[in-house]
């Protein structure tokens, strides 16, 4: 279970870089980073030593993990799926829209819903898997 969580995390880890850098193949646009002096770049260096905790020293990392992801799940679920399930104002579906304008659309963007972008979808599937799993490890 270890490694497996050291494969997600790390995955996350990379991909959730992306909030912090550009990510930009070519003319396609994963996602816009917001740079080392904002709130995401804050998450990652947190992220960061949870994950370095675990690696390190277990028995305490993994219980830093599990509150780092559980709380990151929930800001991520109140910024973004809340407003996707639950309907959000037309000024916030327009601002989310400015602000992922450019970025891949899994699927076609709404002036009436809420729809998060193909980083956004993955980004939370990694960090709802790699809570799982530490979840699990707690009862191994």
């Amino acid at each position: 279970m270890r490694i497996l969580i050291v494969i997600v995390s790390s995955l996350l880890w990379v991909w959730f870089l992306g909030c912090t850098i550009t990510w930009r193949f070519g003319k396609v646009l994963l996602v816009e980073g917001m740079g080392i002096r904002s709130a995401e770049f804050m998450a990652l260096v947190l992220f960061t030593v949870g994950m370095i905790l675990y690696l390190l020293w277990e028995p305490i990392g993994k219980w830093v993990l599990l509150i780092e992801l559980a709380l990151w799940l929930t800001v991520q679920f109140f910024c973004h799926e809340y407003f996707s399930i639950f309907g959000a104002s037309p000024r916030k579906i327009e601002g989310y829209n400015q602000c992922f304008e450019g970025s891949v659309k899994l699927f076609p963007v709404s002036t009436t819903r809420l729809v998060p972008d193909l980083y956004h979808v993955v980004l939370h599937v990694l960090i709802a898997l790699d809570l799982v799993l530490v979840i699990v490890a707690m009862f191994e």
